[in-house]
This record gives C-alpha cells, structure tokens and sequence, in this order.
C-alpha cells in the first residue's frame, strides 16, 4: 500500500503524566482504507494512545498528520470534526433508549421552528437506511439497546461513528469478553467496512490470532514503544508471543 495517501500519521509521539512515560517515541502511519491492528499488554500504552489520537489527550511533545496535514487536536469535538471517531469498550449507549435514538445522540434530527421538537421519522429512517448499507441485522430500530446482545451493541455502536461520517475509526478492543458466534459478527462488520474503501481502522486488541486474521498490518507495543511492525500475512501468532516472551525474560529480576 506503499502508494495508498496516509489517512493518519503520528510523529515520535510521548506523552508524559508527572514522572511516569506512558508513550516514548511512538510513531505510526495509517492509509486510507487500511485495517492497522495495535497489541500489546494492559500498561504498553494503548489507551493512551488511543486518547492522543481522539483529542481527548494532548501529547507531551510529537506530531500529528490528518490527511497530510499536520494538525493539533483541541478536543474530542475537534478530532470529530476531521472524521476522527472512536468506539471505547464501554460503547457509551444509553440501555433505556431505541437503536435509532441511540445513532443520533447528541447528534439529533430536530424540526426547523422554535420548539427543538424530535424529527423522530428522519432518524428512524437514517438509522435503518444506515444499518442496512453495511449489513447489520436489527430487527427493528424501535428495539431498546437493552434487548441486545453484546455483539449487536457493539455494531450500533460502530454504525453510529460510521453514520457521523468517520474518515478514521478508533475501535478500543471490539472484540473484549465476546463469545465465537458474536465475534464473528463484529469481524465480518469491520470487513464489510473496509471493502467500502472510504474508511480507514484502527483496532486496539489483546487476542493475536483474530488480529492477523482482520488486520492488513500490525504493530506490537511495549512499555510506551513500538517494537515491532509488519505486514499481517507476514507475521505469525508464534513469532509476536516470541517477542512479548523475550521482553518478558529481559524484565524479569535475575534469580527471580
């Protein structure tokens, strides 16, 4: 893809909290259209990353490329505003409410007029034209997220960054603490996804296996850096639990 535009780039990006260096140095490209799969541990400095990249979180020193131009993130406002979008673990969908009002929240189809009235038909509409343009199978936008399962939530969830119009989406382990069945789900939404071609993917993960199988390219990270990157069919679950088993060896206290 070495001809492909960069969707998002980041710069020998650290941030620091204090004393502590949560990320020294990290550096990543992202091509459009391009699944990009981040591993590593709890403390590697995902989430972190993750934060930066969503203007949530301002680096310490660094720099960042949205579509080739250096840009400094604001705010969560700011990054959305550029097609930056993020799926954290928690989903951040209100149970009680409908599918459709939940793909419109805090982004809500009003009538023109003085009274800030709901134009419910609109998003109804929306959010099912929406689910059905990349294949998710609700059967009715009318249904509580609450009656959902995890899988399903999780795919609205996605469905209303992709609705917002996401250039770039941020997807905070998707797959965490789901059965086979409901995996296979969301693995088969972000394929779908990428064969549109117009959004580029970032997927924080822990399960190696369904990263190689997803991801067009793969970065390890360790302890706030990235030590090792490849291509995904050029790697293999052997050799990334090789390098995490020798970083594992090199920390430990001798005659520990």
């Amino acid at each position: 893809m070495s001809d492909v535009p960069e969707a998002l780039r980041g710069e020998d990006i650290v941030k620091r909290f204090g004393a502590v260096t949560a990320l020294d140095g990290v550096s990543l490209t992202l091509k459009r259209g391009e699944i990009l799969g981040i591993l590593g541990d709890n403390g590697a400095g995902k989430s972190t990353l993750i934060k930066i990249l969503t203007g949530f979180q301002s680096q310490t020193s660094g720099r960042l490329f949205v579509d080739g131009q250096e840009t400094a993130l604001s705010s969560v406002d700011h990054a959305r505003s550029l097609g930056i979008e993020c799926v954290y673990q928690d989903l951040a969908l209100a149970n009680s409410l409908s599918i459709y009002h939940n793909m419109f929240l805090n982004r809500e189809i009003i009538y023109p007029g003085p009274f800030r009235l709901l134009n419910n038909r609109a998003m109804r509409a929306r959010a099912a034209e929406c689910l059905e343009e990349i294949g998710v199978n609700i059967p009715s936008v009318d249904l509580a997220v609450e009656q959902l399962s995890g899988g399903q939530r999780q795919a609205i969830a996605v469905a209303r960054a992709v609705n917002s119009n996401a250039r770039i989406l941020l997807l905070d382990e998707p797959l965490a603490a789901m059965g086979a069945r409901e995996a296979g789900l969301i693995i088969d939404l972000i394929l779908r996804l990428k064969q549109k071609g117009n959004l580029s993917i970032v997927m924080i993960m822990h399960n190696y296996a369904q990263t190689l199988d997803i991801a067009d390219r793969v970065m390890l990270m360790q302890r706030g850096r990235v030590t090792y990157e490849r291509e995904a069919h050029s790697t293999s679950v052997e050799e990334l639990m090789d390098i995490v088993r020798r970083e594992y060896r090199a920390m430990r206290v001798p005659g520990g």
